[in-house]
């Protein structure tokens, strides 16, 4: 195999998980197919298939045409094909022509890396390329492509520019490309960017000086501050060779939930804030942070990401200036009335009916209703749906009487006023019990699905109550992941939090709202013990409500605080959201006090697993051991036996075996008599660790595997990947490497699905320990130094490293000189774990 220029296709199924949920047994029969399909492909055109895992290719060709023929040939045939129970089989392709490099009969480099890049933002059935293949390709007849434009691609330091190749017959029309940091990573706005001309040139312009850093879009509620910065946004794209990132922070009400969403928005780890700054002193980006004026202490943060990240620049929106130094203001106005607002109020009356136009009798009706919403946008996106039921002159009439009665207040500003009165317009000519389910809207953050809304709202029919609103534009519906969501704009739901606060009913409401999101925490919590796939995807859909129902809970209602607290103390380990987790906790222990409950010992449960990930493994131990005093002065059967199972587990981390083996033995007697067999699996497998810690691998191994049958037996993806892994290590030490490595090998692809950083990194020990013994230190160096950097990433502590590292050059021997183990080691830590896990063949 030579160097030169080649053209790499990368190619996997989408929805490969949910597909094999579906079809059960015959997921192989479709991915044999798949395969024997895509190779006769590859085949014909001259194809070298460099490596194939699961259901994804990775090929190589001699020219860009013969890629993109092999990938239009390859989506014909799999179009064409009749899959198992008529599923419809969706293959995602990328293609980059580059000139990687050669080594051992492998490709390597950053071209390797681009192609996979972009096959990994293409969606199921999608050919996406790069502009150098698109350039060297000769199209087959019934091709063509699409320009995608300018896309950042995640670990590619400089913008890609992506095109699609359209086959005739095939579908042609998917989502924006799964990239970040570009335009197509920002909302997608429901309204063009009408009037905003000299806004967009005087903004855009004032951030491609290289002395402004922080421009702030300020204005009353509702002017477009959001739409304008979208648009900045979009047209300096490609000015930011590190990206373009939106951070809308509507829900957010203190500043390190505000650090939170930016390490979100950045697509990194939820870190403290030093880390959060010094991982973007390292780039060239651009910020939009959307509603600052709701957060006390956006001024301190701004300053510093100003302060210590020198290439970041930043637009911000908010009702009013943050007040830094080196600030240049922008006030967002209303519209032009003659011509934007007006050809606003035009777009969004046609929306509901589709024969209005402008006519020489409505016309200076039309112009009369923008000037007197003072070009508001959001005061005409409220307005004009109600053409569907008025005549301009009757809507120009109404709009009239309502303002001209609030327009003698002389406390509000005269915009937020008449914004207030447009919103307080379509509120009073709501029915009361309309009214009543808009104002119980308020408590929600980030939106709700329809049971949130009657259960909080109460005593009403969801579908009648939210068609009425959404019909006076009130609210947006929109589709989630398990059905239809509301959501009110913040400014609307600032009026609604008004109203209910107003009434007699607000601490009722709010506290449905905390006991609804507790319910839903502890089932999605239940519902994690018996699914193939861990629900953190659902839980992290309504996250600002959970953040919503603690902060109320916490201050008027700790037992259902301390319940949410533990069911969601998962979530957050899993879903790595540890500093904010550790937050919750200890302000809810303290606001507990001396209080003595099941909730409040469940609570320091998950607060010890908190901190021993986060390296405090003797606090952890305190902790643990306070929740087992607790649940004996009780008298709770169960929180004993819980509680002494992570007690247990923190004394085997601390060193002390014995301890450990006389706590865990306790549990597990306590739970075979409790008839708890999901808590007696978990319990069974730390106990197994540590019989294997003291040498008795025979025992060891028959408590991994009772704890194995009883995990499968509840279908617990997570804790059957955990005890799975247990039992590859030991294995491993045992010396029958084949059956180690036959399970770890069926267990990759579900540590990669759960995607939690503390699985993937004990996986990835046990599988650098299987390869060590099987002498490929050359791997194993690259997995050990990939996982190290991991770790420090994530800010999770290894403590035992210097053990490891010694025990693995031991293990390496003469095998690998030790400046080459190092070598090799600094390489692993530019990889990540993850892909590193996927290309392995054990």
């Amino acid at each position: 195999m030579g160097g030169g220029m080649v053209a790499m296709l990368f190619s996997d199924i989408e929805g490969s998980t949910q597909l094999l949920r579906r079809l059960g047994d015959r997921y192989l029969e479709a991915l044999e197919d798949h395969r024997r399909i895509l190779r006769a492909v590859w085949t014909a055109y001259g194809g070298t298939e460099m490596g194939t895992e699961g259901d994804s290719f990775f090929v190589v060709f001699g020219t860009a045409g013969e890629a993109v023929r092999a990938a239009v040939d390859g989506q014909r045939r799999l179009a064409a094909h009749r899959w198992p129970d008529d599923e419809r089989l969706r293959v995602r392709m990328g293609i980059h022509t580059g000139t990687p490099g050669v080594f051992d009969d492998d490709y390597w480099g950053m071209d390797v890396h681009l192609a996979a890049r972009i096959g990994a933002s293409a969606h199921g059935g999608q050919i996406v390329v790069s502009a150098v293949t698109g350039q060297l390709t000769h199209l087959p007849d019934g091709v063509t492509l699409r320009d995608l434009g300018t896309h950042h691609l995640k670990d590619i330091p400089e913008p890609e520019h992506l095109l699609q190749v359209i086959v005739d017959g095939l579908k042609a029309d998917f989502p924006p490309p799964r990239t970040v940091g570009t335009s197509t990573s920002l909302p997608s706005p429901a309204t063009p960017l009408l009037g905003r001309a000299p806004d967009l040139g005087r903004v855009t312009g004032l951030l491609e000086r290289p002395d402004v850093r922080l421009v702030t879009l300020t204005g009353p509620g509702g002017a477009g501050k959001t739409r304008l910065a979208i648009g900045v946004a979009a047209e300096l794209t490609s000015k930011f060779p590190g990206g373009v990132y939106f951070v809308p922070l509507a829900a957010v009400t203190s500043a390190p939930v505000l650090w939170t969403t930016i390490a979100e928005a950045l697509d990194i780890p939820p870190r403290e804030r030093g880390r959060i700054v010094a991982y973007l002193a390292q780039r060239t980006l651009l910020l939009v942070l959307d509603n600052l004026e709701q957060l006390a202490d956006a001024g301190k943060v701004v300053a510093e990401i100003l302060e210590g990240a020198p290439h970041v620049k930043l637009v911000a929106t908010s009702r009013r200036a943050l007040g830094l130094t080196g600030e240049y203001q922008h006030p967002v106005l209303p519209l032009p009335i003659a011509d934007a607002a007006v050809e606003l109020f035009v777009q969004r009356a046609q929306a509901v009916r589709p024969a209005f136009a402008l006519t020489d009798e409505n016309t200076a009706d039309v112009v009369a209703i923008c000037r007197r919403l003072d070009g508001l946008p959001l005061a005409i996106e409220l307005c004009a749906p109600r053409i569907r039921l008025l005549s301009v002159k009757e809507l120009l009439a109404r709009i009239d009487q309502s303002l001209d009665i609030a327009s003698t207040s002389t406390v509000t500003p005269e915009r937020q006023r008449t914004l207030r009165d447009t919103i307080a317009w379509s509120y009073e000519l709501l029915g009361p019990e309309h009214r009543r389910t808009f104002r119980c809207l308020a408590v929600f953050a980030g939106g709700a699905d329809l049971a949130a809304v009657e259960k909080v709202a109460t005593g009403i029919d969801p579908l009648d109550a939210l068609a009425e609103l959404h019909d006076a534009n009130l609210i947006t519906v929109f589709d989630g992941p398990d059905g239809t969501r509301v959501r009110l704009l913040e400014t609307i739901r600032r009026y609604a939090a008004d109203e209910l606060h107003a009434t007699d009913e607000d601490a009722a409401v709010r506290g449905r709202h905390a006991g609804y999101y507790a319910d839903l925490a502890e089932m999605i919590e239940d519902t994690k013990k018996t699914t193939s796939d861990l629900p953190v995807d659902r839980a992290e859909i309504d996250l600002d409500n959970f953040r919503t129902a603690l902060g109320w809970a916490t201050a008027h209602d700790l037992p259902t605080a301390l319940r949410l607290c533990s069911a969601l103390a998962w979530v957050w380990i899993v879903g790595g959201y540890l500093a904010e987790s550790r937050a919750w906790h200890e302000q809810i222990v303290a606001a507990a006090g001396t209080t003595c409950s099941p909730e409040l010992a469940a609570c320091l449960r998950g607060f010890s697993n908190v901190l021993f990930i986060q390296g405090e493994a003797e606090h952890a131990e305190e902790v643990a051991a306070r929740s087992v005093e607790m649940a004996r002065e009780l008298g709770d059967p169960a929180g004993i036996a819980y509680g002494m199972t992570v007690l247990g587990s923190m004394q085997g981390q601390r060193g002390n075996a014995p301890a450990a083996r006389a706590t865990l033995t306790e549990a597990v007697e306590r739970l075979r008599s409790l008839d708890d067999e999901w808590r007696l699996a978990r319990v069974l497998n730390h106990l197994g660790g540590i019989e294997e810690e003291l040498g008795n691998f025979e025992h060891a191994e028959k408590l991994l595997r009772e704890s194995l049958r009883i995990t499968e037996s509840h279908g617990d993806a997570y804790e059957l990947a955990i005890v799975g892994q247990n039992l590859a290590y030991l294995l491993t030490l045992a010396g029958r490497l084949d059956e180690a490595g036959e399970l770890a090998r069926g267990l990759v692809p579900t540590v990669l699905a759960i995607g939690s950083p503390t699985l993937t990194m004990a996986f990835s020990n046990t599988v650098m320990n299987i390869l060590l013994r099987r002498g490929d230190p050359v791997r194993a160096a690259h997995l050990f130094g990939a996982e190290e950097a991991m770790g420090e990433r994530l800010e999770i502590p290894n403590p035992h490293l210097d053990e490891e590292l010694a025990e693995a050059l031991e293990l390496v021997g003469d095998t690998l000189s030790g400046e080459d183990w190092e070598r090799h080691r600094q390489a692993g830590r530019t990889e990540r774990v993850e892909e590193l896990l996927d290309r392995l063949a054990l």
